[in-house]
């Protein structure tokens, strides 16, 4: 399976990273038992990289699904919104150790900034990494902090991580739901999505309810994209996309990269990991066969979710991809969903 990189749309590695920085290099360059993705098992796993994700967690916030389980589903509540001062410093935080673990590689990671350092990197055996921001709090309405943030880096930016900031609306964790829940973007979450467009970020409509993905559909000159979600005709959650959403997204050249949260997976929305490959296998065939190869990919939510235990972390993505030949797609159509699609859609995003 060498032939085929997997590069990922979505993982919260620096977050996990940050709750043990004295030893945030041995956890990520040595092979560990914990959490889903470090060097060792990243190159056994043939993961050549991903968008690295920034995200500022509410400090107090008790998400526990078991609590909020009832027979006929759950509905679990979202945190507060939180200050921009203090996501913006857990931001940096965040940011400096990409960059720190960037300086201390010997090479074996580089930050990508354009899609032909992306090809290098997938040619060379490094891992490439996007430095990506999950939720816009950090960023004043002036965009100073977003343009701060370009220049360092940042290339990729969801507006919301499902609590409501000034920016949008998210979805909450509920099923069964329609993602049609609240208003669309506000004035200053319209004004974002021209300025990324000007500057060539790419705009994640992960998380954000459907009224605000029709006004990133409606307002963007780039690809619509949602770097880690799933199909909502297979299970109803509402973090799904609908067909409608989907199609949005073909008609775009966009492109889906597939969650491997278990509840968003399952077509009965619970979290028992005690499923196969096969259950993440019918949500990119449906993408596939329903709206085009060229419009999935992968985003597995690495250190962000629980994953089935038929993947365990990033060493069953060799075994995800032999599923997807079992089930009959061609090598140039895994080249396309494991990395293929993603830097087509970066080349029609980015700028520089």
């Amino acid at each position: 399976m060498n032939d085929f990189p997997i590069f990922d749309g979505h993982n919260d590695t620096l977050l996990r990273l940050l709750h043990d920085p004295e030893d945030m290099e041995g956890l990520f360059f040595s092979e560990t038992a914990k959490g889903h993705i470090d060097l060792p098992r990243a190159r056994r796993g043939n993961f050549c990289g991903g968008f690295f994700a920034a995200f500022t967690p509410n400090s107090d916030y008790d998400a526990e699904p078991e609590k909020y389980l009832t027979k006929n589903g759950y509905d679990i509540p979202l945190p507060p919104p939180i200050n921009q001062m203090s996501a913006l410093n857990y931001t940096n935080t965040l940011a400096a150790n990409l960059f720190k673990l960037e300086s201390v590689s010997n090479g074996t990671l580089k930050v990508v900034k354009n899609a032909a350092e992306l090809e290098h990197c997938l040619n060379s055996d490094v891992i490439a990494a996007i430095f990506h921001m999950e939720g816009a709090e950090a960023i004043d309405e002036e965009f100073n902090a977003l343009h701060i943030l370009y220049q360092a880096g940042l290339r990729s930016l969801g507006i919301v991580w499902s609590r409501p900031n000034k920016y949008g609306h998210g979805v909450p964790f509920r099923y069964p739901a329609t993602p049609d829940i609240g208003d669309g973007l506000t004035k200053a979450g319209k004004n974002l999505v021209r300025e990324c467009n000007e500057l060539g970020i790419m705009i994640d409509t992960t998380h954000l309810n459907e009224r605000g993905f029709w006004d990133v559909a409606n307002l963007s000159d780039a690809p619509i994209v949602a770097t880690h979600s799933n199909v909502h005709a297979i299970c109803p959650i509402s973090r799904n996309l609908t067909d409608k959403q989907l199609q949005a997204i073909k008609e775009s050249n966009g492109v889906v990269g597939i969650n491997y949260a278990v509840n968003m997976i399952r077509a009965d929305g619970q979290f028992g990991t005690a499923i196969s490959l096969d259950e993440i296998v019918h949500h990119i065939a449906y993408i596939a066969e329903q709206f085009g190869i060229e419009h999935v990919a992968l985003g597995s939510d690495f250190d962000g979710t629980t994953v089935p235990d038929s993947m365990k972390d990033v060493t069953g993505l060799p075994n995800l991809m032999n599923k997807l030949r079992l089930h009959g797609f061609s090598d140039k159509e895994l080249q396309k969903i494991a990395h293929g699609n993603w830097i087509r859609v970066l080349k029609n995003t980015w700028k520089d």
